[in-house]
């Protein structure tokens, strides 16, 4: 929490940062009452299909507090997620697919279902990453495609992309300071390494920011839900 108030600070002001940090913790607590911890279970179908353990209705305390000063933990629905991956025009098969702020791992076991080379999860906090690894040992589905999955805790801002094509999932993973970074990341390793990439962007409320970059390109929007880009080679 102090790095991320400095971080806060430095671009926003202190003023803005402790007022930021003030509504973050008052949405913790309004989080934390029954009522709203009901309604978080409301996101288990794919969890009684599998017999895992995805759902945002058991994040513990901590976790959650964490998320709110990175990215709270929410998984994707399974249709949305079919319906952003059949948006994508590509052989999955050459592909790794990676999910920065993997959380739970649910987005991992649904991207187990198509022949990607590989899929990578990254994730910051250490008791969702233990979750994802629990996960994936667990998960058995008659259509999965694709057993190389590896569930990485870490920074999203310090990771470095592989030298292949990548399809990279966001879910609103970082907040503004962090997406930048990752940004600058890809386009030095696209500098690097010219290569196919897409990204999948669920939510995209900094959708401006991948807009902006030279390196990329917009493929579509669907409204609020979900936008591609691609590499600009």
């Amino acid at each position: 929490m102090r790095g991320w108030w400095r971080a806060q600070a430095r671009e926003k002001g202190a003023w803005s940062a402790t007022s930021l940090l003030a509504r973050n913790v008052w949405s913790f607590v309004r989080e934390s009452t029954p009522e709203r911890r009901r309604q978080r279970y409301g996101d288990m179908e794919f969890d009684w299909e599998h017999r895992v353990n995805t759902t945002s209705g058991t994040v513990g305390r901590r976790a959650r507090l964490l998320g709110l000063f990175h990215s709270p933990y929410q998984p994707t629905e399974p249709s949305l997620f079919r319906e952003m991956m059949a948006s994508l025009p590509i052989e999955f098969d050459t592909f790794t697919f990676i999910d920065l702020g993997s959380g739970k791992g649910r987005t991992l076991l649904m991207a187990s279902e198509y022949p990607f080379r590989k899929i990578v999860g990254v994730e910051l906090i250490a008791e969702l990453h233990d979750v994802a690894e629990e996960n994936i040992r667990l998960f058995h589905s008659a259509a999965q495609k694709c057993t190389q999955i590896e569930p990485i805790c870490m920074d999203a801002c310090d990771f470095v992309f592989p030298d292949t094509p990548l399809v990279l999932y966001l879910f609103n993973p970082l907040p503004e300071a962090g997406l930048r970074r990752v940004i600058r990341n890809l386009e030095q390793s696209l500098e690097l390494s010219p290569r196919p990439v897409w990204i999948v962007y669920h939510s995209p409320a900094m959708d401006s920011l991948l807009a902006a970059s030279r390196a990329l390109v917009r493929n579509r929007r669907n409204g609020t839900v979900f936008a591609v880009h691609r590499e600009n080679l």
